[in-house]
């Protein structure tokens, strides 16, 4: 019973300095942040609103922010104060959605474009080349997905 009581307390007294050391960079504070969300140490876990956008439509180019070509189902338009440029976001909810290839998504998208309509806590999916493409997405435009920031890129978002 002494033991059950004293991993409580402990457990009770790291739940509450977790808060002061994750906002100071404390790297245990990191690790177990990292072990809870299953993001990277130091990364970031957000709920985002969710809109989808496709080549042809208003305002949309074939070239995202960064000057690369998008990519169907890999680009993502994100408010860059949130989650800059170059960040490669783990998106839960899109695991096992079809890529136009034909291959299950993986939940990866890379932050490489920007919107005007994009503020906060929004994001922008990449579905493809035509309205079309949208289809398979729909039920993720206007949702809340999780969003988890786990690493960086260079160059171009891969295809």
């Amino acid at each position: 019973m002494r033991r059950r009581l004293a991993a409580l307390a402990a457990f009770s007294a790291l739940s509450l300095s977790f808060g002061a050391q994750a906002s100071t960079g404390d790297p245990v504070g990191d690790l177990i942040t990292s072990v809870i969300s299953g993001a990277l140490p130091g990364a970031g876990v957000f709920n985002v609103k969710a809109t989808l956008y496709h080549a042809g439509a208003k305002g949309v180019g074939s070239l995202d922010s960064l000057g690369c070509r998008v990519v169907p189902m890999r680009t993502l338009a994100v408010d860059k104060s949130i989650i800059p440029r170059r960040t490669v976001v783990f998106i839960k909810e899109t695991v096992g959605l079809k890529m136009p290839d034909g291959e299950k998504h993986d939940g990866y998208w890379y932050a490489s474009d920007v919107g005007g309509a994009i503020k906060g806590k929004r994001i922008d999916l990449y579905t493809g080349h035509s309205a079309a493409s949208m289809q398979p997405m729909r039920g993720l435009n206007l949702a809340t997905l999780t969003a988890v920031k786990v690493g960086n890129f260079t160059g171009c978002p891969p295809k």
